[in-house]
């Protein structure tokens, strides 16, 4: 075949599949996954914003919140964090009459806490003078304030407001680890896995896939050595760069 014909054919094939085809392996089932992952993770703890928002902090600012305090911060220290956050303050309004520095004291656990502080101050007080203390559903809104970014927009709009079709998807370190390894996308950043994953994933499981994936990752598909021989989805998994597992 001339240089230029394979050019042309390469051109046209997905990079998401290129190399996903091992004859062991069966063709991504989305559905049946994601049936396994709801069963695979009930005996584990809930990502940390889904635990709070079921706990009963449901309100956009809130969960904008807590999505701050989780940045590079572990799930385990999220909650606590976010707890004492909350029983100081749990509206722009309460959150306005706090100043940095006593924000900084309620969240002085999490990682960052010091910028994270203004950051949610900067949040309340902007919510009470221009939006009426309260925070809408909407990326655009959230995006405007510093520190907040296209991961936390969509976890927040797809936890706090499920009642309105998802914007898009909040990708942490697990979600691109874990569709990496599965061979579903292939990219080398938590940005161009939202990409792909936004290219190719159902919109039904745009939220979803965040909720199941953060606890799997951290109990199964573990960054090194992952419990590959009873994982419930390895028939469909390709184990990209799994070079030690269990």
């Amino acid at each position: 075949m001339p240089p230029s014909a394979t050019t042309e054919r390469s051109r046209h094939v997905p990079r998401v599949i290129r190399g996903a085809a091992r004859a062991d392996k069966k063709p991504f089932d989305i559905p049946e996954m994601f049936r396994r992952l709801r069963t695979a993770t009930k005996p584990y703890p809930k990502a940390a914003m889904f635990e709070l928002y079921d706990e009963g902090y449901t309100s956009v600012y809130e969960i904008l919140c807590a999505c701050i305090i989780s940045i590079r911060t572990l799930e385990e220290v999220t909650l606590p964090t976010s707890r004492k956050l909350f029983a100081a303050a749990r509206t722009p309004e309460q959150g306005a009459k706090l100043t940095p520095r006593q924000i900084d004291e309620l969240i002085r656990t999490c990682t960052f806490h010091g910028p994270k502080a203004k950051t949610i101050h900067d949040i309340a007080s902007r919510a009470v003078s221009q939006l009426h203390g309260e925070i809408p559903c909407d990326f655009g809104v959230l995006t405007s304030f510093r520190g907040v970014g296209p991961k936390c927009a969509n976890l927040v709009l797809g936890i706090a407001c499920p009642d309105q079709p998802p914007h898009g998807i909040g990708v942490d370190i697990h979600v691109h680890r874990v569709t990496n390894r599965w061979g579903y996308v292939s990219a080398s950043t938590p940005e161009k896995t939202m990409t792909q994953l936004e290219e190719r994933l159902p919109h039904r499981y745009w939220t979803e896939i965040n909720k199941l994936l953060v606890p799997f990752g951290k109990f199964v598909c573990t960054g090194v050595a992952p419990k590959c021989s009873t994982c419930p989805l390895l028939s469909y998994c390709r184990q990209v760069a799994v070079t030690k597992h269990r």
